[in-house]
C-alpha cells in the first residue's frame, strides 16, 4: 500500500470509527484526509475497494503491533499473557478507532456477501496464535489457537463496547493491563492445561 493510500485508509478508519459504516463515503474520506474531492475515488474506485483498502490497512498495522509485541517474548505463557495484554490495552486506547472500525467491517461483511473476503484477513492472527501455541507445546495448536483468538477477541470486544467496560479499570492504566494480563494468563493456562 502506497503512502497516499495508507493515509486515505487511515482517514477511512476514522470515519468508520466515528460515523459507522453508513458514514463511509469517498467524500467523507476526502474531507477527513483534507484532500481535494475525488482523491479517494482515484485510489479506491468503489465503496467495496474502499472497505477492502481500509481492512488491508487495519491488518498491516495490527499485524506489525502483534509481531513487535511477540518478537522478544520468551516462550513462557505468563510473559506471553503480559505481552498480549499490552497489545489489547493499546487497542483500547491509542488503537481504539482501528478496533471499532474492524468490528464495524466484520459486521458489514455479514450483510454483504461481496465483502466476505475481508474475513480472510483474520487468518494472520490465527496463524500467529498457532505458531506460538505449538512452540509452547500445545497438543492441538489448530483447535487451541482458535479458542485463544476467540477469547482474546471477545475480551477486547467486551471491554471496548460491551458490558465489561462498565466495571473494568480504565484502559491505559496499570490496573487495566494487570487485569487483562490475569484474564489472558488464565485463558492460556486453560488451553495449555497448566494450572500453576
Amino acid at each position: 500500500m502506497t503512502e497516499r493510500m495508507a493515509a486515505l485508509a487511515d482517514a477511512a478508519i476514522h470515519v468508520v470509527a466515528t460515523k459507522g459504516m453508513r458514514g463511509l463515503t469517498h467524500r467523507a474520506v476526502d474531507a477527513q484526509a483534507g484532500v481535494p474531492m475525488g482523491s479517494t475515488s482515484a485510489y479506491f474506485r468503489t465503496r467495496k475497494a474502499l472497505v477492502e483498502g481500509l481492512v488491508q490497512r487495519l491488518v498491516e498495522v495490527e499485524t506489525a503491533e502483534v509481531d513487535a509485541a511477540g518478537a522478544d517474548v520468551p516462550l513462557d505463557p505468563d510473559r506471553l499473557a503480559e505481552s498480549l495484554a499490552h497489545v489489547l490495552d493499546q487497542w483500547m486506547t491509542t488503537g481504539r478507532e482501528r478496533t471499532l472500525a474492524r468490528y464495524a467491517c466484520l459486521l458489514e461483511a455479514t450483510h454483504h456477501p461481496e465483502l466476505r473476503g475481508i474475513l480472510a484477513h483474520g487468518e494472520r492472527p490465527r496463524a500467529q496464535a498457532r505458531a506460538l501455541l505449538a512452540a509452547l507445546g500445545a497438543e492441538d495448536p489448530e483447535r487451541q489457537s482458535r479458542e485463544v483468538v476467540a477469547f482474546v477477541d471477545g475480551l477486547l470486544f467486551d471491554r471496548l463496547v460491551g458490558a465489561g467496560a462498565l466495571g473494568a479499570p480504565t484502559p491505559g492504566t496499570p490496573e487495566s493491563r494487570a487485569e487483562l494480563t490475569q484474564a489472558v494468563r488464565a485463558a492460556l493456562r486453560g488451553v495449555l492445561g497448566t494450572h500453576s
